[in-house]
């Protein structure tokens, strides 16, 4: 058997998330097909994590086996002639045999894009969160600092994440302000259920001057997702990087 390790990326925006789901179309369920129409085998993706419903990936990473002897550019060239327009595998390659998508990953890199304009730019809605009024972007770099670390996240985490602990470690958060828009970079070990889009959600109410930025400080001592700020819509999060 092989395995075989693919780079994918899509435009989340109509699909019901990454994984199969009993309520829409997942982005797993259509690379599935096309690799089945391929391969002629029933097979299972097993990526390096999950996105919500909304949510874009340029470095999703998942890999399966197959017994098939064919060339590697079937499975990019071959396969994207059966994905949509808003799907398609970037790479494909052998991956050694203890090689795990999700269990071998060792840090992700998310990037949420926010709009700054005061009125709407229909060429980047469907990426980005539109924040009319001004930012205060040191002060929100100021929470984003108090991030960093290893830390106890349960604040920031889903009331329906059923992950078994809460500790994750960022390694780096960075705000970059690029013309209209504001990329608000982070890395780290691994994050919870819509982990990333609480944090951006409360950094931007650090920005407009609804909290102060030790507010950061204080929900990861106390850990109650109630204090934290809103969740930040799916369509401005992108996973851009899974490192191995």
């Amino acid at each position: 058997m092989r395995k075989i390790r693919l780079l994918l990326e899509f435009d989340g925006t109509r699909f019901a998330g990454w994984q199969w789901q009993a309520n829409g179309l997942s982005v797993q369920q259509v690379v599935e097909a096309a690799l089945q129409k391929i391969t002629g085998e029933t097979v299972r993706l097993v990526s390096s994590g999950r996105t919500d419903a909304g949510v874009h990936a340029r470095g999703m990473v998942a890999h399966f086996t197959t017994s098939r002897d064919l060339p590697l550019s079937a499975f990019r060239e071959g396969v994207n002639r059966y994905l949509p327009p808003d799907v398609a595998v970037r790479q494909a390659a052998e991956a050694p045999p203890d090689f795990h998508a999700r269990h071998s990953a060792e840090g992700k890199w998310y990037r949420y894009t926010i709009c700054l304009s005061p009125v709407r730019l229909p060429l980047v809605a469907r990426g980005a969160w539109q924040i009319r009024s001004p930012l205060d972007l040191e002060a929100m770099r100021r929470g984003a600092g108090a991030f960093c670390g290893r830390h106890d996240f349960g604040a920031f985490r889903a009331g329906d994440c059923n992950a078994r602990g809460t500790i994750r470690e960022i390694f780096s958060l960075e705000l970059i302000p690029e013309g209209e828009l504001l990329y608000l970079d982070v890395r780290g070990s691994g994050f919870l259920r819509t982990m990333v889009r609480v944090m951006v959600g409360t950094l931007v109410e650090i920005g407009l001057g609804k909290r102060p930025w030790t507010d950061v400080e204080r929900l990861l001592l106390q850990g109650q997702r109630i204090e934290a700020g809103l969740t930040a819509p799916a369509q401005g999060l992108c996973l851009m990087e899974v490192w191995y």
